[in-house]
């Protein structure tokens, strides 16, 4: 959250910074980077930690190295982000979005929950749910069509929930946790790659007839309160040419 003392490694630092200007378009792709020489004495670090800031960003796939010239800002898009990835960019940096990330297409409204959803929210099939969905688009495109369905009680105690239009005032799950006083506890995380379908092929905006044979990412999550209930399950549908990509410190 804002405000939060920032405990990465400066090499880490640096990486982010960089990171956060060629995603959001600010550092366009051919652009130089400056120098492990100038890092060093920009950032007031040494030599080492800012090769290996750069190092972090040729891993990632945003830069190159080219001998004798420098590194450069590659032109490619950033891989989807998840629902369970947002919580934990918003719970980390105050923002559920990715850099030069923004979000449109968004709808809301009480549906009788279809069988996978219902088995996910603990729910009988057909119980009334809320369906919330949003398209999250980078300068290269659809980064991931987003749906949370959520049990329908909880439209009852934040009828936004139900309204076509951004949540104000947090998240879903932050809402959610907030008015029940009780915070999410746990999340279960699934991925799996899935043949196109028409109704896939509408939501990441694709002509159908030249994309059904082509997969796509799906990744899914169930997140559960202090209580045990399910308060949401998030399905996410990964954009055109993108990937799924987690990165954790692994201890020697």
């Amino acid at each position: 959250m804002a405000g939060q003392a920032d405990n990465r490694a400066p090499y880490a630092k640096i990486a982010a910074h960089y990171t956060e200007l060629i995603t959001s378009g600010q550092l366009q792709p051919g652009s130089l980077l400056p120098s492990i020489k100038n890092l060093a004495e920009e950032w007031k670090v040494s030599t080492a930690t800012a090769e290996k800031a750069l190092r972090k960003l040729r891993n990632e796939g945003l830069v190159r190295g080219i001998h004798g010239i420098g590194t450069e800002v590659l032109d490619q898009p950033a891989p989807m982000s998840s629902r369970a990835q947002r919580q934990d960019r918003g719970r980390r940096t105050g923002s559920s979005w990715g850099a030069g990330e923004r979000s449109d297409s968004h709808q809301a409204g009480v549906v009788p929950a279809p069988a996978e959803v219902a088995q996910a929210l603990d729910l009988k099939p057909g119980s009334d749910v809320i369906r919330r969905s949003r398209v999250y688009r980078d300068r290269h495109g659809i980064v991931a069509h987003s749906t949370s369905w959520i049990p329908a009680r909880y439209g009852k105690l934040i009828p936004q929930l139900a309204a076509s239009e951004r949540l104000t005032g947090g998240t879903s799950l932050q809402l959610i946790a907030q008015a029940t006083g009780h915070p999410i506890s746990h999340r279960i995380d699934s991925a799996s790659a899935r043949v196109i379908t028409p109704e896939y092929a509408r939501l990441l905006e694709l002509d159908p007839e030249d994309s059904l044979a082509e997969p796509v990412v799906v990744m899914t999550a169930r997140f559960v309160d202090s209580e045990g209930n399910v308060v949401e399950y998030g399905v996410d549908l990964g954009g055109p040419g993108r990937t799924w990509r987690t990165e954790s410190e692994v201890s020697p």
